[in-house]
């Protein structure tokens, strides 16, 4: 098995829970001392930083949600004055607000600290050449995996994301041994080289870290078959730090949680109750040791499970399945976060089309996430010449993707085309098989 810190890794379930218990008392003071906003919090709910004397204390806490970001955008959450945050990273918000976090350099620290061990999980040592092709930007996935490697002391190319030729001519010409992606991207990359006579199987590439999206069993082994790599799942989302929150381990049974910086929770997204191991709900994250944004219990709005048995890799942490699906409206697409109410607002701002959107995403097989979007056009518009219809679809795609990052398709239909609903309209078909 390989470890970045065996120590700690496997430290005794007695003395993580003694590290969280300090931990956590530290972040509730820093917090409520430091952010008006959880002063304000805290106090609204009758606790006192006092009051929390051990982790089993967190569920006298009250929750954190996206909501509050928005509400206190852009530096309200931080509790560090900018003179001393050293990066600042974004993440797409549901009202066009994107949701901003900070770090400082001791924040990075423990950041990269997380990724080394993310990436020492697979075997990646300062020997590996380390071939990154998470975007980079606001956008945390590409930095948080560049710091790790570099931690562990391997070579980093820094690729980025897109031109898949290229890709595929430095792996070869490079000698890359590890690779960080999407896992969409993963498979296309594995196409594309079959269809350029590349035997992968000759590559040096032992290993792949695949995260920012969701992925199923299915696509691992159609991966680890295209590639001939070991594909390991990784967690992590900006608001808790980036990449790095949980990782799987060689044992590919589950992603282990840092808990020593990021304590999980899983509770019943309807009433908020605490579940117990084993029980699938609403993931919720407390940081424990960050310095420019603090949070407290954040609800991710990811729904998973915990569990606690013994991994064969020796490992204290808790494990987490993958995210089997998500409470609210948020999309995941290539990595990008896609809410339905970012197309709405655009699409009431073109002349011509009605209020009334569907959202089709989809997957072919071997294929990167496809997003399409049904816009009905009013009335008027469908007698008129096709050139003015091809206008509105080329200024839909322009504004929809300079908002959202990523390419789309917009397929223009006639009024009434799109079924209406009494209820909550329902607004997006996911075609993608997520949970095999």
């Amino acid at each position: 098995m390989y470890f970045w810190d065996k120590k700690t890794e496997c430290m005794s379930l007695d003395e993580l829970r003694e590290l969280q218990g300090e931990r956590l008392k530290n972040t509730v003071r820093f917090a409520y001392d430091n952010v008006p906003f959880y002063r304000r919090k805290l106090d609204a709910a009758g606790v006192n930083p006092e009051d929390i004397k051990s982790i089993d204390d967190i569920t006298k806490l009250p929750f954190t949600t996206k909501e509050d970001f928005r509400d206190n955008y852009p530096f309200g959450m931080f509790a560090v004055p900018l003179e001393q945050v050293v990066r600042i990273h974004a993440s797409s918000g549901t009202t066009g607000k994107q949701t901003v976090v900070g770090y400082t350099e001791n924040d990075i620290g423990v950041w990269s600290e997380a990724m080394a061990r993310t990436l020492s999980a697979g075997g990646t040592t300062k020997g590996d050449i380390v071939q990154n092709a998470y975007g980079y930007g606001l956008f945390t996935g590409g930095l948080g995996a560049h710091y790790g490697a570099e931690k562990i002391g391997a070579s980093v190319v820094p690729i980025s994301g897109g031109n898949t030729k290229r890709q595929l001519q430095i792996m070869q010409d490079f000698g890359c041994t590890v690779l960080c992606c999407t896992p969409s991207y993963a498979v296309l990359l594995g196409e594309s080289a079959a269809e350029q006579g590349i035997d992968t199987s000759k590559l040096p590439l032992k290993a792949g870290f695949f995260g920012a999206e969701p992925w199923s069993e299915n696509m691992r082994r159609e991966i680890e078959e295209k590639l001939h790599i070991d594909a390991l799942d990784i967690y992590g989302l900006s608001e808790v730090m980036g990449p790095g929150v949980s990782y799987e381990c060689m044992e590919k049974a589950g992603l282990h949680v840092s808990e020593d910086h990021f304590y999980p929770e899983i509770i019943d997204p309807e009433t908020g109750e605490r579940q117990p191991d084993g029980y699938k709900g609403e993931l919720v994250f407390t940081s424990l040791t960050k310095e420019a944004l603090p949070l407290i219990r954040y609800r991710t709005r990811d729904v998973t499970y915990l569990f606690s048995d013994n991994c064969g890799c020796g490992r204290v942490f808790r494990r987490m399945h993958r995210v089997l699906g998500r409470t609210d409206d948020m999309l995941i697409i290539r990595g990008v976060n896609v809410f339905p109410s970012q197309i709405e607002s655009i699409l009431m701002e073109i002349d011509g089309t009605e209020p009334h959107y569907l959202i089709v995403v989809d997957r072919e097989k071997g294929r990167m996430d496809q997003l399409e979007v049904w816009v009905e056009v009013s009335p008027k518009m469908v007698s008129d010449e096709v050139r003015k219809l091809e206008a509105i679809e080329r200024a839909i795609v322009a504004e929809l993707e300079s908002l959202l990052g990523i390419s789309l398709k917009i397929r223009l239909v006639e009024p009434k085309t799109i079924a209406r609903s009494e209820g909550k309209a329902k607004r997006v078909i996911d075609r993608r098989d997520l949970n095999q």
